[in-house]
C-alpha cells in the first residue's frame, strides 16, 4: 500500500521568551493510502503541533516528512502554500465557512488558486463535490440559512473539490450534537470506503472507534498507536439514537 505520509524523527520547538517548549520530540509515523486515522491526545499534548505540520501549515524544527513521495519538511512557506492546495483538504471544527458566500462559492474557493482550472470546470467540479456530500439541494443557500450539520458538509465537499491525497479533520464534530456528529462520521466513512485518506484530531472516544486506526500523542510523544477494535458503524449509530433526541 502506497505510504501517503511518512514522518521520520520529527521535532518542533517553540521559543517563548527565554524558554523553549518541545512540543514534538522526535515523532516516528506512517499513514499509508486509504487509511481513517485518528489523532488523539489533551491539550497540549502534541496533537494541534502534528496536524499542523502534517497540514504544511507549519514546519519541523528537525526530521523528515514526505507527503505523497515529496519532502516537504524543508520548504518555504509559499511551496509549503502551493503543495498544500494540491495534495491537502482542511475540515474544521468551526466550518470556516464565508458568511455572505453561497455553498457553491464556498466549495469553489479552494479552485480560486489553481490557475489551470477555469471558471466551468471549477462550477463543475464544486457542483460534484456538494452532490457527493448530500446537498445538491442547498448549492445556493448561505451558511446562515443551513444548519450546523449542512454547513459542516460545505466544508467537507471544500475539502474534497481539489481531490486531495489526504484530508485533515481537526475536531470536525467538536460542535454538533451526537445525532449531526454520527451523520458527519457516516460520511466520512463513506469518504473513506472509496478510497479517501482521512487523518481525524478529535478527543472523542466514540468518534475515534469510528475510524481503522488510532494514534494517541502525550507530552510530544506518540505513546500508543493501534487498530480499533469493535469498529463502530455511524450510520448504524445514528439508526439507533431515538427520535426524541433530535
Amino acid at each position: 500500500m502506497k505510504t501517503i505520509i511518512d514522518i521520520k524523527s520529527l521535532k518542533k520547538d517553540y521559543h517563548i521568551g527565554e524558554v523553549t517548549v518541545h512540543a514534538l520530540r522526535g515523532v516516528d509515523l506512517a499513514i499509508s493510502q486509504g487509511e481513517f486515522v485518528a489523532i488523539m491526545g489533551a491539550s497540549g499534548s502534541g496533537k494541534s503541533t502534528m496536524l499542523n505540520i502534517i497540514g504544511c501549515l507549519d514546519r519541523p524544527t528537525d526530521g523528515n516528512y514526505l507527503l505523497d513521495g515529496v519532502n516537504v519538511a524543508g520548504m518555504s512557506k509559499n511551496e509549503r502554500a502551493a503543495i498544500r492546495n494540491l495534495k491537502i483538504g482542511f475540515v474544521f471544527q468551526s466550518y470556516n465557512l464565508l458568511s455572505r458566500t453561497s455553498a457553491l462559492e464556498n466549495v469553489e474557493l479552494p479552485l480560486m488558486y489553481n490557475p489551470a482550472i477555469g471558471a466551468r470546470e471549477r462550477r463543475e467540479r464544486a457542483m460534484a463535490a456538494l452532490e457527493a456530500v448530500g446537498l445538491t439541494d442547498r448549492m445556493d443557500h448561505m451558511p446562515n440559512q443551513l444548519s450546523g450539520g449542512q454547513q459542516q458538509r460545505v466544508a467537507i465537499a471544500r475539502s474534497l473539490v481539489n481531490d486531495p491525497v489526504v484530508i485533515l479533520a481537526d475536531e470536525a464534530t467538536g460542535n454538533l450534537d451526537t445525532r449531526t456528529s454520527y451523520e458527519i462520521m457516516s460520511l466520512f466513512q463513506e469518504l473513506n470506503a472509496r478510497g479517501k485518506t482521512i487523518v481525524f484530531v478529535t478527543h472523542e472516544p466514540d468518534i475515534a472507534r469510528c475510524m481503522t486506526r488510532s494514534v494517541v500523542f502525550r507530552d510530544g510523544h506518540i505513546i500508543r498507536e493501534e487498530e480499533v477494535r469493535s469498529r463502530l458503524d455511524a450510520a448504524k449509530m445514528l439508526r439507533a439514537i431515538p427520535v426524541e433526541e433530535e
